[in-house]
């Protein structure tokens, strides 16, 4: 059970439309999508796999009866079919309403989405991420409003098993195998399999890069630079490639999800950076230095929850960070319709308040402002300092 089932089953019943799941490899779309059709009556089938030779014969010999009496159907890697978007626009419109569709394979579902759309208002989106720690304490649980999520924050004690179970996650990543394997050599293992499959499997699908061992290598130098801003410029000389080219592959490996940008955030504030983005990594076991991986796992968090705020329908969401001219910065600014919503920045230890977060508090006057810190006494601790919470970080991932 993930915290994605009660929406998707909600919107195949009430709204009639496809469920389209993306998200990073191995992050558990095809468990999740085969939990949902469990919840059919005993004796149902509906699972369709286009890698599986007799289920891609079935769907192109009968493409309008190839599911049999099964109400409730799953197509994964369907994206591999040249037509996909014609087939599936032709099922849902030849069987909607009798049959729900959820649709799950890799991240491409949300690229092909991005351009002339003939699947427009037949399908919801829902963006499934790494286990974050709210969801390893309740898996079940789905994402809170807005308001009920800042409530909860400051309310809310997070339970005994929250900083054992936020060590277990900074260790072996919110990715379900190697988490739940609790091996550190499960993790390598496992890690050596995903990055094959996306650099070599999924980008030959994608895209027609050839020189894939210098992308390659571009993948070694992303952990040394999480957490600062991200020079292409730098990049394109270590690789000795042309700027265009890495702007190229930093594009295409956000594709893949395999890495996530945060763009600056600039609004009305004088000397802001404009230009430079932060990269983070949906797998960050890759990342030495523990400031940059707890960060990193931070920015996942609140990935997390500004992606499901807005496929929740909560409103528009947008994680950003801050920083000037003058090398103040902020690690997180969560804008709503464009306005400043939560400031948070990240520390390791210590309850001595950020000099930056206060100085870019005073100025953008966001709903919240928060200091997280990794290592405080108590996991539950929050205090307010001058209408900035210090909270231990424990604290905010376990609402999630």
């Amino acid at each position: 059970m993930r915290h994605l089932s009660g929406e998707i089953l909600r919107t195949l019943a009430d709204e009639r439309k496809m469920a389209f799941i993306a998200g990073p490899r191995q992050v558990g779309k095809t468990t999740l999508a085969k939990h949902l059709l469990s919840l059919q009556a005993a004796g149902a089938t509906g699972y369709f796999n286009w890698d599986i030779e007799s289920h891609r014969k079935s769907l192109l010999r009968a493409p309008e009866t190839f599911m049999g009496p099964a109400k409730r159907i799953v197509l994964d890697e369907i994206h591999k079919y040249p037509r996909w978007k014609r087939f599936l626009k032709g099922l849902y419109d030849a069987t909607a309403p009798g049959i729900e569709i959820i649709v799950t394979g890799s991240g491409r579902l949300d690229i092909y989405q991005r351009g002339g759309d003939s699947l427009l208002g037949r399908y919801a989106l829902f963006r499934l991420h790494p286990f974050t720690l709210g969801e390893i304490l309740a898996p079940d649980r789905p994402p809170k409003d807005p308001a009920a999520f800042w409530r909860e924050v400051s309310e809310a004690e997070p339970s005994r098993d929250a900083e054992a179970s936020l060590q277990r996650l900074e260790r072996l990543t919110g990715f379900p195998e190697p988490l739940f394997s609790g091996s550190e050599l499960r993790l390598r293992r496992w890690r050596a399999v995903r990055k094959h499959l996306v650099l070599r499997e999924d980008l030959r699908d994608l895209t027609r890069i050839r020189d894939v061992g210098l992308l390659e290598a571009l993948v070694e130098l992303l952990p040394e630079r999480v957490g600062s801003p991200l020079s292409l410029n730098g990049l394109s000389e270590d690789l000795g490639v042309a700027f265009g080219t890495v702007r190229c592959w930093m594009e295409t490996l956000a594709r893949l999800y395999y890495v996530f940008e945060l763009r600056p955030y600039a609004g009305r504030l004088a000397r802001a950076l404009r230009r430079e983005g932060k990269t983070y990594l949906f797998d960050f076991s890759e990342i030495a230095a523990p400031g940059a991986r707890f960060e990193n796992v931070v920015a996942l968090h609140l990935r997390k929850l500004c992606d499901a705020w807005n496929d929740w329908g909560h409103g528009d969401f947008r994680l950003h960070y801050v920083r000037d001219k003058e090398k103040r910065e902020v690690d997180f600014l969560i804008v709503s319709s464009g306005k400043p919503h939560a400031l948070i920045e990240t520390k390791l230890s210590g309850e001595e308040v950020s000099p930056s977060l206060r100085y870019f508090q005073e100025r953008l006057k966001p709903d919240h402002s928060l200091q997280i810190v990794r290592h405080l006494p108590g996991p539950g601790l929050m205090r307010s300092r001058g209408g900035i919470t210090v909270a231990s970080a424990a604290r905010l991932l376990a609402c999630v």
